[in-house]
């Protein structure tokens, strides 16, 4: 569990390192930007589309792990338009909620004691 919170947080250091200077240069139009790749079906929207599908598939497991319930699919909601930073400080979080039980991490409290 150590090794996994070390790699979580280089996650949320990484990218706030790395969108600082992206922002700064390019501001925060990024939505033409990434929906224009996948309009001209280069290998660029390709990447944007697959990682579309992993964002969604992130936000329906926060807020699946959360029972669905209003504060679940917000959570989704943040996990989907987050990325990894929303995510990764999500899972930091819930790995010190869970004590490090990786089965209360994965499936939330009520299924991981079914």
């Amino acid at each position: 569990m150590t090794a996994f919170r070390i790699l979580l947080g280089f996650f949320i250091v990484a990218i706030i390192c790395y969108t600082g200077p992206v922002i700064y240069s390019h501001g925060w139009n990024l939505l033409p930007v990434f929906f224009g790749d996948m309009a001209a079906m280069t290998w660029a929207g390709q990447f944007n589309f697959d990682f579309t599908c992993l964002l969604a598939l992130s936000g329906l497991w926060v807020a699946w792990r959360n029972n669905f319930s209003a504060r679940g699919i917000m959570l989704g909601v943040l996990g989907f338009f987050g990325g990894i930073m929303f995510l990764a400080p999500y899972l930091l979080f819930a790995s010190f909620k869970a004590n490090g039980d990786m089965k209360v991490l994965l499936l939330g409290k009520d299924r991981a004691n079914v």
